[in-house]
C-alpha cells in the first residue's frame, strides 16, 4: 500500500468517525441540556459523561483529518492546506469548549441543592453549549468544507460530483447557522436538518471514496498502473 493510499484510508476512517461520534454524543447528552433544573434522573449523569467522551473522540478525529490531509493538500496549495489544517483545529477547539460546558452542567446538576443555588450558571452553561454547537459544527465546519471541497475539485482528488456536494453544502450550512443566529428557526429543526444534509452527504461520500478508491477521480491504484 502506497503512502497516499494509507493516507486516504486514514482520512476516510476519520471522517466516518466524526459522523459516528457526533451523532452518538448528541443523542447521549441532549436530554441533559433540555432537562428542567433539579437533580439528575438516575443514570443521566453517566449518559452525559459518555456523550462527552464521544465528543472528545470527535475533537481528535476533526483535528486528525486536518493533520492527515495536510501532506496531500500542500502539493496543490500550501497556503490553503495550512488554512484547512488550522481551520479544523479551530473547529475542534470550539467543540471542546462545548464539552467543557456539558461537564460543568453535570457537576451543577448532580444534586438539587447545587442546581437550585446556581440557576443562572446552569442556564448559562446550556446557552454556551448551544452557541458552540452553532459556531463549531456549523459555521467552522461549513468554511472548512468549502476549503477542502475547492482543493479537491481543483486538484481532482475525488470525482467532481463529490466535490460539488461540499461546495454546495458548506455555504448552505453557514447560511443556515446565520439564520438560526437571527432567530429564523431552531438549529434542531426540519429546516436546520435539511440545510445540514448536503454536508453530511459530502462527508459520507468523501469517506467512502477515500476508503474504497483513494485519491483521484479513478482512485490512486488506477493512476499508478
Amino acid at each position: 500500500m502506497s503512502p497516499d493510499r494509507r493516507t486516504a484510508v486514514a482520512v476516510g476512517s476519520l471522517f466516518l468517525l466524526t459522523e459516528v461520534a457526533a451523532i452518538a454524543g448528541a443523542v447521549l447528552y441532549r436530554p441533559l441540556l433540555g432537562a428542567a433544573d433539579g437533580p439528575l434522573a438516575q443514570g443521566a449523569d453517566t449518559r452525559a459523561l459518555l456523550g462527552a467522551l464521544c465528543e472528545v473522540v470527535l475533537v481528535v478525529a476533526v483535528a486528525g483529518t486536518g493533520a492527515a490531509l495536510f501532506p496531500v493538500l500542500r502539493r496543490h496549495g500550501e497556503g490553503l492546506a495550512l488554512g484547512y489544517a488550522f481551520g479544523r483545529l479551530l473547529e475542534a477547539a470550539v467543540i471542546a469548549l462545548g464539552i467543557a460546558a456539558v461537564l460543568a452542567l453535570v457537576t451543577l446538576r448532580r444534586d438539587a441543592g447545587t442546581a437550585v443555588a446556581a440557576d443562572g450558571a446552569d442556564a448559562a452553561l446550556v446557552a454556551l453549549h448551544e452557541w458552540t454547537f452553532l459556531l463549531g459544527p456549523n459555521i467552522a465546519l461549513g468554511l472548512n468544507t468549502v476549503l477542502l471541497a475547492y482543493l479537491a475539485y481543483r486538484a481532482r482528488l475525488v470525482p467532481r460530483f463529490i466535490a460539488v456536494l461540499g461546495l454546495v453544502g458548506g455555504p448552505l450550512i453557514c447560511a443556515s447557522a446565520v439564520a438560526v443566529m437571527f432567530g429564523a428557526y431552531e438549529q434542531l429543526s426540519a429546516a436546520g436538518a435539511a440545510a445540514a444534509l448536503p454536508v453530511f452527504a459530502w462527508e459520507l461520500a468523501l469517506a467512502g471514496w477515500l476508503l474504497v478508491r483513494g485519491f483521484g477521480p479513478r482512485g490512486i491504484s488506477d493512476r499508478v498502473r
